[in-house]
């Protein structure tokens, strides 16, 4: 009997909290139960079982640091985990001495990019402040990426940003989060707008873009392949297979889908694509955009 080779994975995208030590006071109960518990590598590994995925990249949840000195701590006593992107405050005159401080704590080699929640900003001009913009050059100095999270339309703000700051590298989290859910539940929304900032922020040629969060930005439980192929088919073009990554989002992706069914479904999105492009997706871009370790021997072997 033969079997079909998985491709190896590198998730870029997923995150782990225990609320007794990192509260995650935006989850509502009563709307998202299926994310309202703990979550823990060995929840991760249960997930992971059987997709291919040979290392991951964990993601801050909340804009605390000691969430990301917890994080670090974590990824060195946890071996899927090859990264972290934590949190520091950008606008702090004191950032470089919080890299500093995460560096030098257990993990601290971990430490691959920190993000910006600009989705919690209501100030337009945020992204245009002389100390936020100062903070992201030192960031960026100290060799690190800068994940961004934004609500769609902060985008074109986004795309001033990435061409006025060359020498940062960006990663574009959830692909700046499409309005892929319409008034009808059953249909997507306008992507013509979204789809205008995407190519403005590709031209630059400093950001990738993470494949990872799209099943919640669809409605929950109406969501298809096809109502995400539009947004994907367009961030393909935009980008090149090489500046796009593979991100699952678990377990926030969980209030929509399982983690399996995340991965076939990304799958059948990029069947059209050749092996060495869908090779970039699935785990080569994330490892140059994070500076991760090489595959290992057992990771080439499949």
């Amino acid at each position: 009997m033969t079997h079909k080779a998985v491709p190896r994975k590198i998730d870029a995208h997923h995150h782990l909290w225990v609320r007794s030590r990192t509260p995650q006071p935006w989850i509502d109960p009563g709307t998202m139960g299926a994310i309202d518990a703990d979550f823990t590598p060995d929840d991760l590994d249960r997930a992971l079982a059987g997709q291919g995925v040979t290392g991951t990249v964990v993601v801050q949840s909340v804009p605390v640091e000691t969430e990301t000195t917890d994080l670090l701590d974590l990824a060195a006593r946890t071996p899927v985990v090859r990264g972290v992107v934590g949190w520091v405050d950008l606008a702090d005159p004191g950032v470089a001495d919080a890299v500093a401080r995460l560096r030098s704590g257990p993990g601290g080699a971990h430490l691959v990019g920190v993000r910006s929640m600009v989705q919690a900003e209501q100030d337009p001009g945020y992204l245009d402040r002389a100390d936020l913009r100062r903070g992201l050059r030192t960031v960026a100095g100290e060799g690190l990426a800068v994940d961004l999270v934004t609500r769609h339309e902060q985008l074109p703000a986004v795309a001033s940003l990435v061409r006025e700051v060359p020498e940062v590298s960006f990663v574009l989290d959830h692909l700046g989060k499409p309005p892929l859910a319409g008034d009808d539940p059953t249909t997507a929304g306008d992507l013509a707008d979204w789809a205008a900032a995407i190519d403005a922020i590709a031209a630059a040629p400093n950001v990738t873009a993470k494949l990872s969060g799209l099943v919640t930005e669809a409605s929950w439980d109406h969501w298809s392949t096809e109502g995400l192929r539009p947004a994907v088919a367009r961030a393909v073009e935009a980008f090149g297979p090489g500046r796009l990554m593979f991100g699952s989002d678990w377990p926030v992706s969980l209030l929509a889908t399982r983690y399996d069914r995340w991965v076939d479904t990304l799958t059948d999105l990029l069947a059209g694509l050749s092996p060495t492009e869908q090779d970039a997706i699935w785990h080569g871009t994330a490892r140059r955009a994070y500076g991760l370790p090489a595959p290992t021997i057992e990771e080439e072997q499949g």
